[in-house]
């Protein structure tokens, strides 16, 4: 099924999506808090109608599951051989502190698998997409961009801006390298950075949703790099019974 999908009318949605985003951004906007304390802004509401409303439009029978949007039920979703995975702004905190370090995440799951995905910063003007069989890009430029040729030597490790955890410092530690340069980041962009080399790995040790991950998953997985479970060392898996991804490291 994916195949059929033409991705620029993914990226078309989330570019529009991101001009909504950068319309509210540049003014003052009220938060609100979910149930469990997350913020959420009219940003994110947004933003959510207009993606799903342009997914039902292009692709009907695709199912969607959003970040934003009541959850289907494991029992119906189970039967879905591939569905839309959004996060219609991921990094709420980043764009409530206005350090642009926010995106837009639009995947598309087949059999567990991120099979397309499109991330967009629209503060950063950054685009990362990619389908499978097709490579990842940044904006027109083919992933990776660069490459480490030693990191026994030095190692460049990105970690999250505003969820660092004791565990995932305390791997950073451990890693086997001359010099490591740790650098901090908001959102799904951690994941980018690893799949454009600027970033070797990036260890994630603290609690993340299937929509968190998603879509730069994809991206990852079209540059030659790989999303691992921290446990298992298997691929990371997608529409799961419970939606909390496991313990990841992204090299």
């Amino acid at each position: 099924m994916f195949k059929d999908i033409e991705i620029q009318k993914i990226r078309d949605i989330a570019l529009e999506a991101g001009r909504l985003i950068m319309h509210i951004y540049e003014k003052d906007f009220s938060i609100e808090y979910k149930d469990d304390n997350s913020p959420l802004t009219e940003a994110d509401t947004k933003s959510n109608e207009l993606i799903c409303d342009r997914l039902k439009s292009f692709y009907p029978k695709i199912p969607i599951m959003s970040e934003e949007s009541k959850q289907v039920a494991y029992e119906i979703r189970k039967y879905w051989d591939c569905y839309w995975c959004i996060d219609p702004i991921d990094g709420t905190k980043e764009f409530i502190k206005k350090n642009g370090e926010f995106t837009v995440n639009i995947a598309l799951i087949c059999k567990g698998e991120p099979v397309l995905g499109v991330v967009y910063a629209p503060a950063l003007q950054e685009l990362y997409s990619a389908k499978k069989g097709e490579g990842g890009y940044k904006n027109e430029q083919r992933l990776p961009l660069c490459a480490n040729d030693n990191p026994k030597q030095k190692l460049s490790v990105v970690a999250s801006k505003s969820h660092l955890s004791s565990e995932t410092q305390a791997f950073i530690d451990s890693l086997d390298a001359k010099e490591i340069e740790q650098v901090s980041k908001g959102s799904s962009l951690k994941l980018c950075m690893v799949a454009e080399g600027s970033a070797d790995i990036y260890p994630r040790l603290a609690p993340t949703m299937e929509w968190d991950t998603a879509a730069a998953d994809a991206i990852v997985r079209e540059s030659g790099k790989m999303t691992y479970q921290f446990e298992s060392q298997e691929p990371l898996m997608y529409n799961k019974e419970n939606l909390l991804n496991p313990w990841f490291v992204v090299k």
